[in-house]
């Protein structure tokens, strides 16, 4: 009996510790980006980070026994990886130069929102519900408050083509999530998303030296700051994927998805604390109404948590085919 408790303890801890991971080792990527960047060139810092964290993790799948993918297999790796890392992961991290990043964070989780949209939009698409039109308007509404004039009471101006980017980002990665539910990608999740950070990354890189970034980059003026931010968005978000694939497995999805509530107020609160960015009632009450469109967007997914939450655990049953918030890997 004493054995299965301390075992149960260990699960639990292991469990708390996977959470962590996914709560704030992602929502912090958004200020390591800041600190990244401001001695590194964006779009190639994005690519180093991605080009080795996918190797790395191609490597792990494959020695797992992940079967050799097939062309057709790196075909919807680029397409995908073009979607998700080039456009949204590069735009995200290209807009980071112009707007801060709590504000990144706050516009990365507008991804819910385009996917409903997109979703609405294609031929034979799902017609929204009168929830999901509220939260859609919630979610704009919000987005219109955060980026508004300056003379809107509680707040200053936000640079609208940072914003603008980072927004037409979010886009792509809707679309590109939407796009991967079908593309014939390889059976193994582990294996599928090294190829795609592999694809990203030789993207990134090119449009990297396509914009001139290398004929600017003075290594003399790299900052130690700027190095350890690189290693920790290359080596920590392999923690906190590795921690999410794990979580999959002993938790459901359903709770898994609240990182994407979480993620943006650890964003906003850590650029305020550590990179001095204002945290106005503007940004308060857009990032409330954001939030609260994504919620009722999602209420199905959060009356389960509430459910579960207070279900004995043997109740408990995975279901993979749950929906799944998309609002991470903006950056």
């Amino acid at each position: 009996m004493a054995r299965v408790s301390a075992l149960s303890a260990s699960h639990r801890g292991r469990v708390l510790a996977a959470f962590f991971a996914i709560y704030f080792i992602w929502g912090s990527t958004f200020l390591a980006v800041s600190f990244a960047i401001d001695t590194l060139p964006p779009l190639m810092m994005a690519s180093v980070r991605f080009l080795i964290a996918g190797g790395l993790l191609y490597a792990w799948a494959r020695r797992r026994g992940a079967a050799r993918p097939m062309p057709v297999n790196w075909t919807s790796a680029v397409v995908v990886g073009g979607a998700l890392i080039l456009l949204g992961t590069g735009g995200a991290v290209w807009a980071q130069q112009r707007v801060p990043s709590g504000i990144i964070a706050m516009l990365a989780t507008t991804v819910p929102l385009w996917i409903v949209l997109l979703d609405w939009l294609r031929p034979g698409g799902s017609r929204p519900t009168g929830r999901i039109v509220i939260g859609l308007a919630a979610g704009f509404a919000g987005i219109g408050i955060l980026t508004g004039p300056a003379a809107m009471p509680g707040g200053v101006n936000i640079d609208r083509v940072g914003a603008l980017v980072m927004l037409l980002a979010s886009f792509a990665w809707a679309a590109g999530s939407l796009y991967a539910r079908k593309a014939r990608m390889s059976s193994c999740p582990l294996l599928s998303t090294a190829m795609q950070l592999l694809t990203g990354g030789a993207l990134l890189m090119v449009a990297g030296l396509g914009m001139g970034e290398w004929r600017r980059f003075d290594i003399t003026q790299v900052s130690m700051a700027s190095i350890w931010a690189l290693i920790f968005l290359t080596f920590g978000s392999l923690v906190a994927y590795t921690a999410y694939t794990w979580l999959m497995t002993v938790e459901s999805p359903a709770r898994i998805s609240t990182y994407a509530y979480v993620n943006p107020v650890v964003a906003v609160l850590l650029g305020w604390m550590f990179a001095g960015e204002l945290l106005d009632t503007r940004t308060v009450l857009a990032l409330g109404i954001i939030l609260a469109g994504v919620v009722a967007i999602n209420f199905p997914i959060i009356r389960k948590v509430a459910v579960e939450s207070v279900a004995p655990a043997s109740d408990l049953v995975l279901e993979p085919d749950t929906p799944q918030s998309q609002a991470a890997g903006a950056t």
